[in-house]
C-alpha cells in the first residue's frame, strides 16, 4: 500500500505544482492586460510594478487553487487508467476509495491551508494590492511633454511642442501658454527651439527657449488706469522651471483601508457585523417612536389599554364642513409620513446590504476549502472513468466543471448581495450542487462505469435500433 500511495503522491503532486503556476500566470497575465495602460510612462521603478504583480497574484489564488486541484486530480487519474495502473490496482485487491485515501489527505491539507490563507493571508493581500494599486493609477504620467498636443500636466501652464529630437530633449516650434493663479494676467510664449532635462535632484524640469518672443497681456495696476497693458518681448534664451513634486508617487494612508470587507478576518467581520446589526437595530426603535404620532391609537403596542385589550376606535360619521377640513388634513398627514419614511427606508436598505456584505465575506473564508474538495470528488474519479491523461481531453473537462462552478457561484454572491437569498444559501450553492455529482461520479468510477464509454453508446443504440425495426 505504501508504493501504491507514493506512486499516486507522485503522479498528483508534479501536475498539481505545474497547472497552479500556469493558472497563476494566465490570472496575472490578465490582470496586467487589464491595468496595462496604468502602469505604462509613468516612470514607476521596477520594484513597484514587481510587488503589484506579487499581491496580485495572491489575490488570484482563491480562483487558481481549485481550479488547478480539478485538473491535476482529472489528469492524474486520468493518466493511471490510460496506463492501466489502475486496472493492476483494482487486481491487486484494492478498491479505487483505498487508492484515493492518500489523496484526500494531501486535499483536506490543501483546504485548510487554503482556510488559513483565507482568514490570514489574504486580508493582508487585498490591503496591499488595492491601496497599491490605487495609488499607482492616481499617479500622473512621466511623459510630461508630448508632440503635437497640448500638454497640461503642469499647473497653470498648457504647452504645445511640434516636434521632438529622438533624443526626447530637443524641442522645435515650442508654445507655452501661462495663466496666473487669482489673476487676469495671461502670458503666451513662441519659441523656434527648446532644450528640457531634469535636474540631478530629479525635484524640476527645466525648458531653455531658445529664439523666440514672449506676450505678455495684464490688467493696469489701478483702478483709474484700469486698460489692459501688452507686452512684446523678445528673446535668443530663457528658461521655465516645473516643481515635479506632483509626479511623484504618494501612499495614501493605510488607516482609509482598514475599514474595507475584503482587508478583515473572521474576528473583525463578526465584530463589525454586530456593530452594524445593533446600529441597525437602534436605529429601527427611533425610527418607530418617531413615526407613532403619525399613526392611529389603537394600533400602537405601547398605546393600548391597560388591560392589554386592543379596540378599534369608534367610527364617526363626517358631514359638511367637517369632512372637507379632515380630507386636506389626513393627505397631509400622509404626505409627510412618507416623506419621513423615505430616508428611512433608503437608510435601513443601505445598512441591510452592509450586513449582507459582511456576511457573504464571511461565507467565503469556508467555501475556499470546501470547493477544493468538492472539485476534487469531481475530478479524481472522473479522470478514473475518462483514462485520458496530458493537457487535452482533462483540460476540456476540468474547464467546463470549474465554469459551471464559478458561474453558480458568481450567480449565487449576486443574489445573496441583493437580499434574494440568504447569504449562506448563495455562497454555498455551487458547493451544494457539485458536491451530489461528485459523490455520483465516485460511485459511477467504484463500479468501473463506462459513462463516458462512446463504444458503450453505440452499442446501445444499435440495440435499440434493431429491436424496433424487428417489432416493426
Amino acid at each position: 500500500m505504501k508504493k501504491i500511495h507514493l506512486l499516486i503522491l507522485k503522479s498528483f503532486i508534479r501536475p498539481f505544482v505545474v497547472t497552479f503556476f500556469i493558472v497563476m500566470f494566465v490570472l496575472l497575465m490578465l490582470f496586467l492586460f487589464k491595468y496595462i495602460d496604468d502602469l505604462i510612462g509613468k516612470g514607476f521603478q521596477w520594484y513597484i510594478i514587481l510587488e503589484l504583480m506579487m499581491y496580485a497574484s495572491m489575490t488570484n489564488v482563491a480562483m487558481a487553487l481549485p481550479l488547478s486541484i480539478l485538473l491535476s486530480s482529472i489528469m492524474t487519474y486520468g493518466s493511471l487508467g490510460e496506463n492501466y495502473e489502475l486496472v493492476a490496482i483494482k487486481s491487486a485487491g484494492i478498491s479505487l476509495g483505498r487508492a484515493m485515501y492518500p489523496m484526500m489527505i494531501v486535499v483536506t491539507m490543501l483546504s485548510i491551508g487554503a482556510f488559513l490563507f483565507s482568514d490570514y493571508m489574504l486580508p493582508i493581500a487585498n490591503f496591499k494590492y488595492y491601496s497599491l494599486l490605487y495609488d499607482v493609477r492616481q499617479q500622473k504620467t512621466a511623459f510630461l511633454i508630448s508632440e503635437g498636443v497640448f500638454n497640461n500636466s503642469f499647473p497653470g501652464y498648457s504647452i504645445r511642442v511640434k516636434k521632438k529630437d529622438a533624443d526626447g530633449q530637443t524641442l522645435h516650434d515650442v508654445m507655452m501658454y501661462k495663466k496666473e493663479e487669482n489673476s487676469d494676467n495671461l502670458s503666451v510664449l513662441f519659441a523656434k527651439e527648446g532644450v528640457m532635462y531634469r535636474t540631478p535632484d530629479d525635484l524640476f524640469l527645466v525648458v531653455k527657449f531658445k529664439n523666440g518672443v514672449q506676450y505678455i497681456e495684464e490688467k493696469g495696476k489701478n483702478s483709474f488706469n484700469p486698460r489692459q497693458q501688452f507686452t512684446r518681448r523678445r528673446f535668443a534664451s530663457t528658461e521655465q522651471k516645473f516643481d515635479l513634486s506632483g509626479f511623484k508617487m504618494k501612499r495614501t494612508d493605510a488607516s482609509e483601508w482598514r475599514s474595507t470587507i475584503q482587508m478583515m478576518n473572521l474576528k473583525q467581520l463578526t465584530l463589525s457585523q454586530d456593530s452594524v446589526v445593533k446600529t441597525l437595530a437602534k436605529s429601527t426603535s427611533s425610527n418607530m417612536s418617531m413615526m407613532a404620532p403619525y399613526l392611529k391609537y389603537f394600533t400602537m403596542l405601547h398605546k393600548a389599554p391597560k388591560d392589554g385589550n386592543l379596540k378599534p376606535m369608534p367610527a364617526v360619521e363626517l358631514k359638511g364642513k367637517e369632512l372637507e377640513s379632515a380630507l386636506p388634513q389626513a393627505q397631509s398627514e400622509a404626505q409627510s409620513l412618507r416623506e419621513m419614511l423615505r430616508p428611512m427606508a433608503e437608510r435601513y436598505a443601505e445598512e441591510s446590504k452592509t450586513v449582507r456584505k459582511y456576511s457573504i465575506e464571511y461565507q467565503k473564508k469556508f467555501t475556499l476549502s470546501a470547493a477544493c474538495l468538492a472539485l476534487f470528488l469531481i475530478g479524481a474519479p472522473l479522470g478514473a472513468i475518462i483514462r485520458k491523461g496530458g493537457l487535452g481531453l482533462p483540460v476540456v473537462v476540468s474547464v467546463i466543471f470549474f465554469l459551471l462552478y464559478y458561474i453558480i457561484a458568481t450567480i449565487g454572491e449576486k443574489s445573496a448581495k441583493e437580499g434574494s437569498i440568504s447569504p449562506a444559501m448563495g455562497m454555498w450553492a455551487a458547493i451544494i450542487i457539485l458536491t451530489p455529482i461528485g459523490l455520483f461520479l465516485s460511485y459511477k468510477a467504484a463500479n468501473d462505469s463506462v459513462l463516458f464509454d462512446t463504444e458503450a453508446y453505440k452499442r446501445f443504440f444499435n440495440k435499440l435500433f434493431k429491436r424496433k425495426a424487428v417489432q416493426a
